[in-house]
């Protein structure tokens, strides 16, 4: 799955066995994690609610789902900081290569360990819904080796947005769906716009921080190509979308059978400072509570729908 960014804190300049697996640690980007874990909840909850779910396959569809996003993580790190970037005046937390606390090929290494680790994980689904979860795999794990890394990187090319929408969406929701019951209804793809609107949303929150510092390495984000005026509609579209527009859907979609999937609208109303302060506020460091507080939503989202759809 294409990688979305974070909101970690800085990380220690220590020494030891603890200070190193502390700079890992935050290199993998933990709070990332829950970008992952949301549509596996809610592909999850869907199965549940029509009596397929199965626990082994959901399992191994979020531990690989995890694995997957923290490669993409690992590449990130050493794509951006080859790339130029990740340098001294980023506005966003320290990046483990860029400051000099793990070299890029131990990076790069550690990323293609995830890769692989994932497509092992992938084997047991294969052989339990077939081919079709080969090609879910080898494009999520492609697109997060390309994000960042290789000669045409997807984030670079003003890509990344919609390959986050579709990875962590539909393909997300709807690839843990199927692992469980075999098939995949359209309400499913449709539930995985949320997740994916959601996680586009903290991209957005992202590229409109380091605007100037993508502008100035080539970095052609959308928020380069377009502007922050741009930047803040995306933003304002993707949490109303995800929130609001996709909820209501499933609602008439379902001819009212769930109908309390409206719960999780609550969501937007724990994010309408976040909305402000994408509207009004100058690119800078101000905007990483937002990416913050943007995750935590995400997360909170997929609780709520889980919950709300099997009432």
């Amino acid at each position: 799955m294409a990688g979305t960014p974070h909101s970690d804190a800085p990380i220690p300049r220590q020494s030891g066995a603890s200070s190193t697996f502390r700079v890992w640690l935050q290199a993998a980007r933990p709070k990332t994690l829950s970008a992952a874990f949301a549509p596996v909840l809610i592909g999850s909850a869907m199965a549940l609610a029509d009596g397929v779910w199965h626990m082994p396959a959901a399992l191994a569809a979020l531990l690989g789902a995890w694995l997957i996003q923290i490669g993409t993580n690992f590449a990130n790190d050493y794509g951006d900081f080859i790339k130029g970037a990740d340098a001294h005046d980023r506005q966003g937390p320290l990046r483990a290569t860029q400051a000099g606390l793990i070299a890029p090929r131990a990076m790069l290494r550690a990323a293609l360990v995830m890769f692989a680790l994932a497509a092992v994980v992938s084997v047991y689904l294969v052989l339990r819904a077939g081919w079709p979860l080969v090609a879910i795999a080898a494009l999520s794990i492609v697109s997060g080796v390309l994000y960042t890394v290789g000669p045409w990187p997807l984030a670079y090319k003003g890509l990344g947005d919609l390959f986050v929408l579709i990875f962590f969406g539909p393909v997300a929701v709807g690839g843990t769906y199927y692992v469980q019951a075999l098939v995949c209804p359209w309400p499913v793809l449709l539930a995985g716009l949320a997740p994916g609107l959601l996680a586009a949303a903290i991209l957005v929150v992202n590229n409109l921080r380091d605007i100037k510092g993508d502008a100035r390495v080539g970095k052609r984000t959308l928020a380069v190509r377009f502007g922050v005026p741009l930047a803040r509609v995306e933003y304002v579209v993707c949490v109303v979308g995800a929130t609001v527009l996709v909820p209501v859907a499933l609602l008439y979609g379902s001819d009212g059978r769930h109908a309390r999937v409206l719960l999780a609208s609550l969501t937007l109303c724990g994010m309408w400072r976040c909305l402000r302060t994408v509207c009004v506020a100058a690119p800078s460091a101000a905007l990483n509570p937002v990416l913050a507080q943007t995750a935590r939503s995400l997360l909170v989202f997929s609780i709520l729908f889980a919950i709300g759809w099997n009432l």
